[in-house]
């Protein structure tokens, strides 16, 4: 009965979440869906983006432009599917 339980919750997450994966996610996947949310993150706290900014000598719009930019492929061109 807790087995059965604790799969329902489960599944009810990953449906609900999209970073949280499921049965047929890829490891390219599961690592597009971690760098993105890192990345959204670093957009979202204000204190973060500007620690960057000082880091990297630029404007905090370049540096909130330049981790946009690495949102669209985080972690290279997709694989090859084979189906």
């Amino acid at each position: 009965m807790d087995r059965a339980n604790l799969n329902s919750q489960l599944e009810h997450l990953q449906s609900k979440y999209v970073g949280t994966g499921h049965a047929d996610t890829s490891k390219y996947e599961w690592g597009v869906n971690q760098a993105r949310d890192t990345y959204a993150s670093y957009i979202g706290h204000y204190p973060m983006l500007s620690y960057f900014a000082l880091a990297e000598n630029e404007s905090i719009a370049r540096v909130k432009f330049n981790i946009t930019e690495k949102m669209l492929q985080p972690c290279g061109p997709p694989p090859e599917r084979t189906d």
